[in-house]
Order: structure tokens, then sequence, then C-alpha cells
């Protein structure tokens, strides 16, 4: 359902930043202002990162392979890592630039009207993206914030969308509001500083970005709840007498390794102990359906300092 939801906001935010990008162009053509060209790179970057998005899901559904005995998963890790990239580089550094060249070289800005206009285009079809990724994002982020959500999510898609969206709501905003400043004052300052502004915002985006993708990349362990269903799951077996230690690593967002160290009653078979092991494997996909790779090793607990110790 996450990747179904995610696939959904990734079109509408491409669909809407192809329409915005080819309007921002054509403003910036008309009114030579600074701020429509950093937006309209900022638009142009977005419907590439979406593009890639796309790609990254496409390729980590191939099925696992003798060179990758995981499967693919983590490869929407991977290219929402370089969407991050791309958000710094192409949106944050060119607007950064865009907006000194203005202020060190200042022009007036040619028909304000047409950029005001186009602008107000781009904040409604903006919009329209931006709640698409909200409503398809809520499922998932259930009770928590939605920073918490951004923070913890597995899924790498709805987190970027939703903060690009959001960056581009913001830059169309301040995009605005720099030409109407310029526009009334006269003083194409205005223009430039609305620049750096956005450009400013696109790096903060990509630097939280990245490093939420980061983590995903070196591989989080299961979220408190999925962890606290596993542990459940084990100990509500009757053969199950001590959970020792328990890992989890997501090698996807839809996809959870377990690797857990379980004492099972001592009076088991050692057939008794496999049919125990293959029950509980199967209580613990039951209980979270992305623990589909689970490792089960048999053990005994050992006294450490006179008392038993749980390993953690």
């Amino acid at each position: 359902m996450a990747s179904s939801g995610g696939r959904k906001a990734i079109l509408a935010a491409l669909l809407a930043n192809l329409g915005i990008a080819m309007a921002k162009f054509i403003g910036f053509l008309v009114t030579r202002a600074s701020s429509m060209l950093a937006e309209s790179i900022h638009s142009v970057a977005d419907s590439g990162n979406q593009a890639l998005l796309l790609l990254g899901g496409a390729r980590a559904r191939r099925p696992a392979d003798d060179e990758h005995q995981f499967g693919y998963g983590r490869e929407r890790y991977f290219w929402s890592f370089i969407v991050a990239q791309v958000l710094f580089v192409l949106g944050g550094v060119f607007s950064l630039y865009e907006g000194i060249e203005k202020l060190r070289h200042p022009h007036e800005l040619e028909s304000p009207m047409w950029a005001i206009g186009i602008l107000l285009v781009a904040i409604v079809l903006e919009t329209f993206s931006f709640r698409t990724a909200v409503v398809e994002s809520r499922p998932a982020k259930g009770d928590a914030s939605w920073v918490a959500f951004v923070r913890r999510s597995k899924s790498p898609e709805l987190p970027v969308v939703l903060l690009e969206d959001l960056g581009a709501l913001v830059g169309l905003v301040l995009a605005l509001t720099a030409i109407v400043l310029a526009a009334i004052t006269g003083n194409s300052l205005w223009d430039g500083l609305g620049t750096i502004s956005i450009g400013a915002l696109l790096l903060v985006i990509a630097v939280v970005l990245a490093i939420e993708m980061k983590s995903l990349l070196i591989g989080e362990a299961a979220s408190d709840e999925d962890e606290q269903a596993i542990r459940s799951a084990i100990g509500a077996h009757p053969t199950v007498r001590h959970l020792i230690s328990l890992r989890t690593q997501h090698l996807g967002p839809d996809e959870l390794l377990v690797a857990v160290k379980v004492e099972f009653d001592g009076t088991l078979t050692m057939r008794e102990l496999a049919e125990a092991i293959d029950a509980v494997e199967q209580d613990i996909r039951s209980a979270v359906p992305t623990a589909q790779r689970v490792f089960i090793e048999p053990d005994i607990r050992r006294a450490v300092a006179g008392a038993s110790r749980e390993i953690p």
C-alpha cells in the first residue's frame, strides 16, 4: 500500500512540475527575473527527481540473484539519496549563484505582471500536488507528527515528495513576494534576495533528505511497534522459554530482516525443535508481514557473574 501511494504522489508531482517548469521558463523569458529562473530550474530538478524515484521503485522490484541474495530493495533508498544531491546542486547552489549575480548586476524587471500570473497558477498546481502527497501519506503517518513521519518512515518516496512539494510552495511564495516588492519599489534588489532565499530553502531541504536517506542506506532497525510485535509473537509460542537476543534491519521499505536467538524447551527432540522454529517464523511473519527474512538460532541462556542475563 505504501508503494502504490508513493507512486501516485510521485506521478502527481511529476505532472505538476512539468507544467510549472514550462510556465516559469516562459515567465523568465518575458520578465528576465532571476527568481523566476531559479524557480524554473527548481521545477526542472523536481521533475527529474520524480523520474529518479520512479526508476528506483522499478529497479527495487527486481528479484534476488546470486550477486544480491537479499534483493534490490535498497535501490529505493539509493535513488532517493541521489534526489537529495540533485536538489542540492541544481536547486540550491544554482539559485544562490543566480541570486548573487542579480545583486552584483541588477537590472529592471520586464512585464512583472506576467511573472505574477504565472506564479499564481504555479501555486495552484503545486498545492494540488502537495495535497495529493499529504493524502497518500496520512495512512502511513498514523498518529505520528509530520516531523516524526519524515524522520522515521522506511518508505523514502513519500517524505521526499512531501518535502519537495512543501519547498516548492514556499519557494513560489518567496518568488512571488520578491517580484511584487521589486515591481512596487522599482528596486531589483528584492528579486536577487528572493532568489537567494529560495536557494537557502532548497539547501536546507536537501540536507535534511540526505541525512534521512543516509540512515536508511546504512540500514535502520524495525520500528518500535514492529519490534514489540515480533517480541510478542516469539514470547507467545508455548515452546519458547526465553528470547535471548533480537536484531532487525530493513533491506528495503517493505522487507525486514529478523535475526533472533531463542531458548526453546530443552526436552524437544530435533524434529520437534525444527517444527517449533518453523512455527515461530510463521508467527513472526503473521505479526509483521514485512518480516520476509527470518533467521532463528536456538541457544541457551548462560549465567553471567552468578545471574541470568538477557543478551541485548
